[in-house]
């Protein structure tokens, strides 16, 4: 790996990256940023987790300097992407005099208006609320002088590629043109073609074939569908994840399941598109403060940035072989190992084929010892859950006493009152957010 105090940048950008503990390249870094840096656009598929916004943040930076005025903008697919992206640019922006601000659902326009007419030279935000914003006049693109499509890939699957298009023609010809995908879809690779130079340089890190990182150990385990809860149980006391994100198909199961962790006395934290901005924004600190499990949606599975998450659990195998990519994706982060499992029904044994072909990796199978387990009940949630239901509980994966603590011992059990359906695409046309305001 290349330092970054090799790379020819300024010191005080050198030391900014030192402070926050970075001071080697990853391999997309060392080989995007000398490009970027020469002004060349550059069109990029890297796996999740290999250090992509530090390839786009950090050339930015060294070439930028305050002018009052919006330069860059960072078109992202989610409101937590934004976040992650707006504080790592933060991070090393503003000790060199450059201002970052990000725009998403959840929060008032009014706010983010201030914010950009204070005078900011970063915007990182959603397509939906950066057409807003366009159209009315506050966010003017003729200064643009850099234009990032973070995570294009996902933008296309979340259908936000009309919306980035219209931002993109709105924006000066001359501008430089960044695009990074963990895959390149025919349709990514055409928008690609159409708003880049013809001297584009095209970078591909890993093999095309190669969508999951490496360094992540894939599990499963089979199991009838009322014993997934005593699955999951028997998968966290065996091998005692450290840091675990827990993928649930809904938000009604992601509150079962958190309830079932929560009444074993686990930290356990929800996430889904139920819950308001404010409170997703609360789960996602307290899970990076501290808490063990996060127990979410796919919303988190789309370019969350979590350090030290250990394991992915799927608690059911992804009816789509993309989402299980994105998903096992938020562990083993820049270059760190990590541990995937999925729970599998009998009758998803298809889909975990599917799923191995498409990423192109060898699961290997566990045993999981059920027996301590197999007696729990669970509640019974909004929706019937499986096919096991008995008593007024429903039945999901055994018996489970009115209480217990972690694995057995008797205890109140904690209930949820979270209501809402998920929405990926609910942020399109209300999809910005606020982070601050600088004052000068």
């Amino acid at each position: 790996m290349t330092e970054f105090r090799e790379m020819g940048l300024r010191p005080e950008l050198i030391e900014s990256l030192t402070k926050i503990g970075f001071t080697k390249a990853t391999e997309v870094q060392e080989r995007a940023i000398p490009e970027i840096l020469q002004g060349k656009d550059v069109i990029a598929r890297a796996k999740t987790g290999t250090g992509k916004t530090g390839a786009f943040i950090v050339p930015i930076a060294q070439n930028m300097r305050d002018t009052h005025q919006v330069e860059a903008l960072v078109i992202v697919p989610t409101r937590e992407l934004a976040v992650q992206v707006a504080d790592f640019a933060e991070k090393v922006c503003r000790p060199l005099g450059l201002y970052t601000t990000t725009v998403y659902g959840g929060a008032s326009i009014n706010n983010q208006i201030r914010e950009i007419r204070s005078g900011v030279n970063i915007v990182v935000g959603t397509p939906g609320r950066l057409l807003d914003l366009i159209e009315r006049g506050v966010l003017r693109l003729n200064t643009i002088k850099y234009a990032i499509l973070d995570e294009a890939d996902i933008m296309f699957d979340m259908g936000f590629i009309e919306d980035v298009e219209r931002i993109l023609t709105e924006m000066p010809s001359e501008k430089q043109l960044m695009l990074f995908s963990a895959t390149m879809p025919r349709e990514i690779a055409k928008i690609a073609e159409r708003y880049s130079k013809h001297d584009r340089v095209k970078i591909t890190v890993g093999p095309e074939e190669d969508l999951t990182v490496k360094s992540i150990k894939q599990l499963y385990t089979i199991v009838p569908r009322n014993l997934k809860f005593s699955a999951l149980l028997a998968y966290i006391k065996e091998y005692s994840p450290k840091k675990a994100i827990i993928f649930a198909k809904t938000k009604s199961e992601a509150n079962l399941i958190h309830k079932v962790l929560v009444a074993q006395e686990m930290h356990a934290i929800l996430l889904h598109g139920g819950l308001t901005q404010a409170m997703r924004e609360r789960s996602l600190k307290s899970f990076r403060g501290g808490a063990q499990f996060l127990i979410a949606t796919n919303v988190a599975a789309r370019g969350l940035d979590i350090a030290d998450v250990s394991d992915i659990i799927n608690f059911g195998c992804p009816d789509d072989p993309t989402v299980f990519v994105h998903r096992v994706g938020r562990s083993a982060r820049m270059g760190k190992e990590g541990r995937a499992v999925t729970i599998v029904e009998h009758e998803q044994q298809k889909l975990l084929q599917d799923v191995q072909d498409y990423a192109n990796v060898k699961m290997e199978k566990i045993n999981l010892d059920l027996k301590p387990f197999q007696n729990i009940v669970i509640p019974r949630r909004e929706n019937s859950f499986g096919r096991g239901g008995g008593d007024r509980f429903g039945r999901g994966g055994g018996r489970f006493e009115r209480g217990g603590d972690r694995f057995g011992r008797r205890r109140g059990f904690h209930q949820d009152s979270n209501r809402g359906q998920d929405s990926n695409r609910g942020q399109q046309r209300h999809g910005g957010g606020h982070r601050r305001v600088f004052h000068r």
